[in-house]
């Protein structure tokens, strides 16, 4: 199927050959035969993206503080490398979708196969949205009227935050399409509406809808028509729809409010909040978000959990509903914001009209018929025999980490890179371009089925790794699975009751513990005698809580699923067996807060580790720091990169950070070449998960636990 995407960083757009998504437990697989164009957010989109890297930092201040605070902790190369990484992504444009429905998830209920809906899916002929974001399409509405439902939701979004009643004068600055759909359902909700644009023809259609027009010369204030609009008054709200870099739409608005007056957000522009207006007038100003309550909620979205009806009568969806409601009962109509039509084949031709002239709705129409179910997308051409005899390789998702550091590593190997999975299928065409795969698809089946491929890469989130290992090694693989290994104790029992019967190599990404700077440091304690004590200090840095990392049934929380790096560095060091784990948080064991958490190791020979790993700290102050203490000296490992010494003369120091990841994946490759056993013993893999467990047990139960007593059976 072709799906409409850009690219960040050159600000190309194309139609891109991509494998048919994969419909999860909560979302619909649609297949569309309309969607529109929203000109005002696209073309910002396609501005950006054509812009230069200083345009792009001009335009994002906030983001070049955070730039320039990375480069601090982890060196200019590893900062812009990590930039430009994050700019080649794939975007899909669009978000206003209608289609017909041709599956349906396991836990979607009131939506059947042949049904006709809308949905806030992308320019694409099949697209695979949240069962929370699709409404059904009522029968009297036609879908070229139906694709501006989402659209009209935002409009309805910043009217329901307006609170307006019957009777108010209501101003709507900029007459876009989202403007004019607010005009239209303000007018349908029994208020006077002025609407304000400095284009004329653009004010007359929203003349033509009942309101009445004010035209505006760039600059020019609308003070004096919005007083004659208001009878001297001055309007009662101000709904800004406009797209612009000037904070002129805030200052006028407060300017033709009366006294008490509200003001909301609905576009994009400069907010300076001139407060001697705002304070003398007691104006209220409000932003409005998206569609409504459970946009970008990963609860609402990914899981499907709705609010309830009683509580949250308007959500994101009821919003969609709304609006559909409306257009069915002739309240809204559409037809007169189209001005122009293209095939979805022409789509390009579209993005031209865009910046050539100046459109309102331009509708994209996708062919009738069946699309292929094409869920393998050939890259580039088959290897010729060069590649016999080098592991064949199969990578199963395409996150960030995957193509910031995992994929660019495994490009500078020997292997052959046959095939990349990702659910969405777009990651896997665009990832799979850049680092040489010949296959990218959306089901990871064709993947571990493929009789060529001996060895996977398991990049997905926690909560599939250890049903994807299983899977890989009955399979004959040989299994590189990113952190964890498993997230509890009956995925760990069934991935060694499968490995025991298996001569393949499974490796966990633990990367650190290949960086130069430990090596070296292993190196140099190599003839100890007496016991070690380490101090590990984490960075880790906040993330949003309702992150799915936290999720218990998706991410396994920070420390199973992050932390476990730390063990793994330190069981290293030590090199010998974790013995006894105890661990506190911020909140002790009466609710405890384990993204905060001290972890306290005990090793078989004596040696003693502290892992502090906090989740409250400053981004400014480096991330990562590893101190070593014993036999009258101290070697210390500064953010990976540098090793210093103390009371021994050892100086090493690099300007790129360097966590081990490339050496990490050479070792694995090169392994599997040689037929030789794993870089980590399988032993230490299940050491180091059992200990992750046990701090997150001890830290709840606010005592030590003893690793081989408690877990005697899994270790040997």
């Amino acid at each position: 199927m072709k799906q409409l995407v850009q690219n960040l960083k050159s600000g190309k757009i194309e139609l891109v050959e991509v494998p048919i998504p994969k419909v999860s437990a909560n979302t619909i697989l649609i297949k569309t035969t309309h969607s529109l164009i929203s000109v005002g957010t696209e073309r910002m989109l396609v501005e950006f993206g054509k812009a230069s890297l200083l345009e792009k930092a001009r335009s994002q201040p906030e983001k070049v503080k955070e730039i320039l605070n990375k480069i601090k902790t982890d060196g200019l190369f590893t900062t812009f490398e990590a930039v430009m990484a994050r700019l080649d992504e794939p975007l899909p444009l669009g978000y206003s979708n209608v289609g017909i429905v041709i599956d349906v998830g396991k836990n979607v209920e009131g939506f059947s196969i042949g049904d006709r809906v809308v949905s806030n899916g992308s320019h694409s002929e099949i697209v695979n949205v949240s069962k929370n974001l699709v409404a059904k399409v009522p029968d009297n509405v036609d879908d070229e009227t139906a694709v501006f439902t989402v659209l009209g939701s935002i409009a309805l979004e910043g009217i329901r935050l307006l609170n307006p009643t019957l009777g108010e004068y209501i101003a709507v600055v900029g007459l876009g399409l989202i403007g004019q759909l607010t005009v239209q359902l303000l007018i349908a909700a029994g208020c006077k509406v002025l609407g304000i644009d400095i284009n004329e023809s653009r004010v007359n259609l929203a003349i033509s809808f009942g309101a009445e027009g004010l035209l505006i010369n760039p600059g020019e204030s609308p003070i004096e028509g919005a007083l004659a609009f208001s009878k001297g008054r001055g309007v009662d709200g101000v709904i800004i729809t406009a797209s612009t870099k000037s904070n002129e739409p805030i200052e006028y608005s407060a300017d033709i409010c009366r006294k008490r007056g509200r003001i909301v957000l609905i576009g994009v522009t400069k907010i300076d909040i001139p407060r001697d207006k705002f304070y003398k007038k007691e104006l209220s100003f409000q932003v409005s978000c998206s569609y409504g309550p459970g946009r970008y909620e990963r609860l609402y979205e990914e899981k499907g959990v709705d609010y309830p009806f009683e509580y949250v009568r308007w959500t994101a969806k009821r919003n969609f509903e709304a609006v559909l409601d409306m257009m069915s009962m002739r309240k809204v109509n559409v037809k007169p914001l189209i001005t122009h039509r293209f095939s979805f084949d022409d789509a390009l031709k579209a993005y031209d009209v865009i910046f050539k002239e100046k459109p309102l709705g331009i509708i994209l129409q996708y062919k009738n018929g069946n699309i292929e179910n094409v869920e393998v997308v050939k890259l580039q051409k088959d290897r010729l025999n060069s590649s016999q005899g080098k592991p064949c390789i199969g990578v199963l998702g395409v996150g960030n980490f995957a193509k910031m550091v995992l994929l660019p590593a495994l490009k500078k190997t020997n292997a052959r890179l046959k095939f990349i999975s990702s659910s969405g299928g777009i990651n896997s065409v665009f990832a799979g371009r850049k680092f040489g795969f010949e296959y990218a698809t959306s089901d990871y089946n064709k993947v571990l089925g493929d009789e060529e491929i001996d060895t996977i890469f398991i990049t997905t989130r926690h909560a599939s790794h250890a049903h994807l290992v299983i899977e890989g090694l009955k399979r004959g693989k040989n299994v590189y699975v990113e952190k964890p290994l498993a997230l509890n104790i009956d995925e760990l029992k069934d991935i060694i009751s499968v490995y025991k019967n298996t001569n393949k190599i499974l490796m966990v990404g633990f990367n650190r513990r290949f960086s130069p700077f430990i090596r070296k440091l292993k190196e140099l304690i190599s003839q100890r005698k007496d016991p070690l004590c380490l101090n590990i200090m984490v960075n880790a840095g906040a993330i949003p809580y309702d992150s799915w990392i936290y999720d218990p049934e998706v991410g396994g929380g920070r420390i199973i699923g992050e932390a476990c790096h730390f063990i793994d560095l330190s069981r290293f060091i030590v090199g010998n067996k974790i013995t006894e784990v105890y661990a506190i948080t911020t909140r002790g064991h009466s609710g405890y807060d384990e993204d905060k958490m001290i972890i306290n190791l005990k090793f078989e020979d004596g040696s003693i580790s502290v892992i502090n790993y906090f989740a409250n700290g400053s981004k400014v102050f480096p991330k990562e720091r590893i101190e070593v203490f014993g036999e009258g000296k101290i070697l210390v490992v500064d953010n990976f990169r540098s090793l210093k010494g103390y009371g021994i003369n050892i100086k090493m120091r690099s300007l790129k950070q360097n966590k081990g990841h490339e050496d990490e994946i050479k070792e694995f490759i090169r392994a599997i070449s040689n037929g030789t056993e794993s870089p980590i013993p399988f032993n230490e893999l299940v050491e180091v998960t059992l200990a992750s467990f046990c701090a997150v047990e001890s830290a709840k139960k606010g005592k030590p636990i003893n690793l081989i007593e408690y877990y005697k059976e899994f270790i040997e």
